[in-house]
């Protein structure tokens, strides 16, 4: 994993960097999902809790569609 990707195990929290800079601000964009911003109010990184399941469920969904016939 690169380090603009970071996985914390222990707290299966995925964080991944946009761009370099202190982060000044944050906004919940979803449920377990925070953008952080720049004093610029640029994105700068994406914090994703309950990491594992956010990802499993969405390959699983992804998958399904694929799968199932279309109408």
């Amino acid at each position: 994993m690169s380090d603009d990707m970071k996985y914390f195990a222990s707290e299966d929290i995925l964080h991944i960097a946009i761009q370099p800079g202190p982060e000044s601000g944050s906004a919940e964009i979803s449920p377990n999902i925070t953008t952080e911003l720049s004093a610029a109010g640029e994105l700068i990184g994406v914090e994703i809790l309950e990491a594992s399941t956010y990802i499993r469920d969405g390959i699983l969904e992804s998958v399904q569609a694929k799968l199932l016939p279309r109408r």
